[in-house]
C-alpha cells in the first residue's frame, strides 16, 4: 500500500509537467497499475484484518465513509488553492493562468498522497503475519488459490452484488445532470446536489457499519438494494419533475442511503461468508475483475440513451435500467444472506 501511494503521487508530479497526449496515456496506465494492481486488494485485506471477526461492518463503514469525506475535503482544498492563484474573475483569465493555478492543485495533491504513503509505511502495523499464521504465506500467490476461491458460492454472489451496487454508485453521477435538465435548476444549484451527496457518504457509512455489526452485513445490503430499486423505479416512471422538488430531494437522499449501504458493506461479507483470510487478496482481485466493469459500460449506456432521446425520456430509460440492476442485486444479496445463515 505504501509503495502504491508513493508511486501514484510521483505520477501526479509528472502530470504537473503537462505531458503530451501519448505520455498521458502511459501515465494513466501506470496509475491503473499502482492504484488497482498494487493497492486495491491490499487495502481491502488490511481493512478486513483491522475489523477482526465482529467489527467488519464498522471497519468497512469507516473505510468508505472516510474515502467520501477525504474526497470532499481534497476537492474543497483544491478549489481554495486554485482560487489563490486566480486573482481575477475566471472568465477573464487566460489558458496559461489557469494552467499555472491547476499545476499547483496537482502538486499539492501529489505531495499529500506521497505523505500518506510514508505514514502508512511507518505507522500502519496490522501484524499481517500473525493474522494468517495458520496459512503458509509462501504459497499465497498460486493458481491453487484461484481454484479455491472459485469454489465458494459466496464469491460468485459477491461478484454479482458488487457489479449491481457499483452500477448504482456510478448512476449517482447523473443526479446533478438530472437536477439541471429535468428539474431546471441552475448550474450552481445542480452542482450542489452532487456535493451534498459526498458529505452524506461518511455519515451513512458509519451508521450502516454499526447496524451491520449488530445483525448481518448481507441483510443491510438487501435493504440497500431494495431502496435503490424503489427510488430508481420512481425516477423511471417519470413521477419526479420540476413540479415535485421535495420528492426529488427525498428520492436522491433515499437512493444515496441505498447505494452507499450496499457499497460500504459488500466486502464486509467476506468474513460472514467464511472466505479464508489468507486468500482475501485473491478473492477481491477475482471478484473485482467483473464487479467493477460498470466503470467501462455505465457511461456508454447512459450516453447512448441520453443522446438518442430527449432529456426527460432519456433519464427515464437509464433509471429503468438501474432498476433492473438493483433487482438483480437484491436477489443476489438475498441468496448470500441465506447462504451465510447455513
Amino acid at each position: 500500500m505504501s509503495i502504491a501511494l508513493i508511486l501514484t503521487g510521483l505520477g501526479g508530479l509528472y502530470l504537473a509537467t503537462y505531458p503530451n497526449l501519448y505520455n498521458l496515456h502511459i501515465l494513466y496506465g501506470f496509475w491503473g497499475f499502482t492504484t488497482i494492481f498494487l493497492f486495491w486488494a491490499a487495502m481491502i485485506k488490511a481493512t478486513r484484518i483491522w475489523g477482526g471477526t465482529n467489527k467488519q461492518g464498522i471497519a468497512f463503514g469507516f473505510l468508505d465513509g472516510g474515502r467520501g469525506l477525504v474526497a470532499a475535503l481534497f476537492g474543497s482544498v483544491g478549489v481554495i488553492i486554485f482560487s489563490l492563484f486566480i486573482t481575477k474573475d475566471i472568465e477573464f483569465t487566460s489558458v496559461e493562468e489557469r494552467r499555472i493555478a491547476f499545476k499547483e492543485v496537482i502538486t499539492y495533491t501529489s505531495y499529500a498522497v506521497i505523505t500518506v504513503g510514508i505514514i502508512v509505511f511507518f505507522f500502519l502495523n496490522l501484524n499481517f503475519e500473525k493474522s494468517i499464521s495458520s496459512e503458509k504465506t509462501s504459497k499465497l500467490i498460486t493458481i491453487e488459490n484461484f481454484k479455491l476461491v472459485m469454489k465458494f458460492k459466496a464469491v460468485w454472489l459477491l461478484m454479482m452484488i458488487i457489479l449491481c451496487a457499483y452500477y448504482g454508485y456510478k448512476m449517482t453521477n447523473l443526479f446533478s445532470q438530472y437536477a439541471e435538465q429535468v428539474m431546471h435548476y441552475d448550474k450552481i444549484e445542480a452542482a450542489k446536489v452532487g456535493t451534498y451527496l459526498l458529505y452524506m457518504r461518511p455519515v451513512i457509512g458509519v451508521v450502516i457499519g454499526l447496524l451491520a455489526d449488530r445483525t448481518k452485513a448481507s441483510l443491510w445490503i438487501i435493504v440497500g438494494f431494495f431502496l435503490m430499486a424503489i427510488t430508481s423505479l420512481v425516477f423511471a416512471l417519470g413521477i419526479i419533475n420540476d413540479s415535485t422538488p421535495l420528492l426529488f430531494i427525498l428520492s436522491i437522499g433515499t437512493m444515496a442511503i441505498g447505494v452507499y449501504s450496499a457499497r460500504v458493506l459488500y466486502f464486509a461479507t467476506l468474513e460472514e461468508a467464511k472466505i479464508p483470510l489468507a486468500v482475501t487478496g485473491t478473492a477481491v482481485g477475482f471478484i473485482s475483475v467483473v464487479g467493477y466493469t460498470p466503470d467501462i459500460f455505465t457511461g456508454l449506456i447512459n450516453g447512448c440513451f441520453l443522446d438518442k432521446y430527449n432529456e426527460v425520456i432519456g433519464h427515464q430509460i437509464v433509471f429503468g435500467i438501474m432498476f433492473g440492476f438493483a433487482l438483480i442485486g437484491c436477489i443476489a444479496s438475498f441468496l448470500l444472506y441465506k447462504l451465510s445463515k447455513k
